[in-house]
């Protein structure tokens, strides 16, 4: 039974590793965690948070998004939701495209969107607008980062395009919640393929106020990304100009090779 109301919920922002954001969705009593590679400091947040957790929620294999799983189950008997395409031993509730995560304790739904690219069997948590209508979220592990995406480890140019393009249909102002601090450095890559873009220059600077503060730069938003992440912008002709003038793409390319070019010049910026 759900019994707590979507719009008393929070997200709580944990840091891990060098550079892992680690998410808890609460409210106030009781929380889910999003990719917990390590147990440690989720542990210590919900301990100062006075919190108990009732759900694991994973979008992709890799062990900075799951290694914390095996230990949190050691203190807390909760469901671990997570890719039906992906071997993770751990996962008791196996979720696919459209199907929904119910985490009842939460009164929380997410919708799942199936997003390849930077593991084959990626995807990705959408929780649509709240009844105090909040803005939606998006949990969306290493698909989509502020400023940039996840590597093609073992996807294709295609299905990252793709999965890129589905995120970006969501509403302007779904918060975006990515699994690393990367941002300065996406948008080092965003500013040399874009320079003439005006609304980068202005996040460039509001990112890098936000760092001089120790703050988070995300959650960013929908419409932010569309306006400046190369790589929603792989289209645009200043993209696609810079792909040429520095003889990454040929005249004649098509939009995936464009998007594979700028992801193979991202991986050696």
């Amino acid at each position: 039974m759900i019994n707590s109301p979507e719009h008393a919920l929070s997200v709580l922002a944990v840091p891990a590793f060098n550079d892992n954001y680690l998410w808890l969705i609460h409210d106030g009593k009781q929380a889910a965690v999003v990719d917990p590679g390590d147990a440690k400091p989720i542990l210590e947040a919900l301990k100062a948070n006075n919190l108990n957790l009732c759900a694991i929620l994973l979008t992709h294999h890799h062990a900075d998004h799951t290694g914390g799983v095996p230990e949190l189950l050691q203190h807390f008997a909760v469901p671990v939701f997570g890719p039906r395409n992906e071997a993770i031993t751990t996962i008791t509730e196996p979720l696919a495209g459209n199907e929904v995560a119910v985490v009842a304790e939460l009164g929380l739904q997410l919708t799942v969107v199936d997003v390849p690219g930077h593991t084959k069997g990626h995807i990705a948590y959408v929780r649509q607008r709240g009844d105090a209508n909040g803005a939606p979220w998006l949990f969306c592990g290493d698909t989509l980062f502020a400023g940039g995406c996840g590597r093609l480890f073992e996807g294709t140019p295609g299905q990252m395009a793709d999965s890129l393009a589905k995120l970006a249909a969501l509403p302007d102002d779904t918060l975006v919640y990515c699994a690393h601090e990367y941002t300065l450095s996406n948008l080092r890559f965003a500013s040399a393929v874009e320079p003439g873009n005006l609304a980068l220059r202005e996040r460039v600077a509001v990112d890098t106020e936000k760092r001089r503060q120790d703050l988070p730069t995300v959650p960013s938003t929908i419409k932010l990304e569309k306006a400046t992440n190369p790589f929603l912008r792989y289209r645009e002709p200043a993209i696609l100009s810079s792909l040429k003038v520095a003889g990454k793409l040929g005249h004649d390319a098509s939009p995936v090779e464009a998007f594979a070019a700028l992801r193979m010049w991202k991986n050696h910026f």
